[in-house]
């Protein structure tokens, strides 16, 4: 879906104002559900989890943070498996887990994400998340990295970092279908171990101080492009389209990179391309003598059909970025302190408790 402008904005259009108030009885509901699920207790694996989640509906960077916190586990001597809900693959959908493989998998059936995860380490994807756990561990994984879930209580964690765009923060403040957050705030501010705000923004100082202020640590990063690709950018014409939760964010790294963008879309989120979509990006592209730039997260999509595009049209081709957190070493150290806790205890990973 494409999250509505109202979510967004804590001073709506008469529009948004209306919409806020049809909406809000169904929030009530939802509120009630979902807070009902989350008190629910979770089966323990006994080896770490650690959580990258993000507190409302649509990207907010926690994708490019588990990535981060995996390469840097790995740099420490760790094994790590990241495990995914595999969302918008035909995979995760029979109940099962799968371990993804990059060779013979692809975006339609791991999902978007896990294949990108899948490129850092091994990923598993599974809707029952104990399940997943344990086929990481029976795989050699020394500890899980779970991308998404701050929602779920299934798999009882041992660090959750939440994640937030510092331009929307937490939006409007309301539950879905109201607003963008996925469970009561407060709720979920009690559930983190610590915050991650990227990026710079009125909105982020709010959540931040949000989050301080129920005793969280919290720190600062920023999605920064990659460098030969940026430089390909500087003064380029480029027709950009992505299916990400806020693609105004991936339209403006363009323009940061100094691009001149010639045409734009914006689709939905997990949007699942078909192979007359590009094609006519490739016409619009060559017509307005121009690069066609996606997401990284949306390039995985097209892989199982770009050797059929046209091949004198402009071929897409990805903005990669990474994430720099300003405070990497107190995070680092942090994370160190929630392994060497775990270990500490004396469990053996493996098992499971209920």
């Amino acid at each position: 879906m494409r999250a509505p402008d109202f979510w967004w904005s804590v001073k709506p259009s008469p529009l948004g104002r209306v919409m806020t108030v049809l909406l809000t009885p169904f929030s009530v509901l939802y509120g009630r559900a979902v807070v009902r699920r989350m008190a629910r207790t979770g089966s323990r694996v006994n080896a770490p989890v650690i959580c990258v989640g993000n507190f409302v509906a649509g990207g907010a960077g926690k994708t490019p943070t588990a990535l981060t916190v995996a390469r840097w586990l790995k740099r420490a001597g760790e094994n790590p498996c990241f495990l995914s809900r595999g969302y918008g693959g035909a995979l995760s959908s029979d109940g099962g887990a799968h371990l993804v493989d990059r060779r013979r998998h692809c975006a339609a059936e791991a999902g978007d994400e896990p294949m990108l995860l899948a490129r850092v380490a091994n990923t598993v994807v599974a809707r029952d998340r104990p399940t997943g756990a344990m086929l990481a561990l029976a795989g050699g994984a020394s500890l899980i990295v779970m991308d998404d879930g701050l929602q779920n209580p299934s798999l009882r964690r041992d660090f959750t970092l939440g994640v937030v765009d510092g331009a929307v923060g937490f939006g409007n403040g309301r539950l879905l279908p109201a607003g963008p957050l996925r469970a009561p705030l407060d709720l979920q501010i009690k559930q983190i171990s610590a915050g991650l705000v990227i990026g710079a923004g009125e909105a982020g100082e709010i959540a931040e101080k949000r989050m301080a202020d129920a005793g969280k640590p919290v720190f600062h990063g920023r999605l920064a492009p990659d460098a030969n690709a940026a430089l390909r950018m500087l003064g380029a014409r480029v027709v950009a389209f992505a299916g990400i939760g806020r693609p105004q964010k991936f339209f403006d790294s363009l323009q940061a990179c100094g691009a001149r963008l010639v045409g734009r879309h914006a689709f939905p989120d997990h949007y699942p391309y078909r192979p007359g979509d590009i094609a006519t990006l490739q016409r619009e592209a060559d017509a307005r003598d121009a690069l066609l730039v996606t997401t990284e997260k949306d390039l995985v999509k097209l892989t199982p059909f770009l050797g059929r595009l046209h091949p004198k049209l402009p071929t897409p081709e990805a903005l990669p970025v990474c994430l720099v957190v300003d405070e990497a070493e107190e995070l680092q150290k942090l994370l160190s302190k929630v392994l060497s806790n775990f270990r500490a205890a004396g469990r053996h990973a493996g098992q499971i408790d209920i």
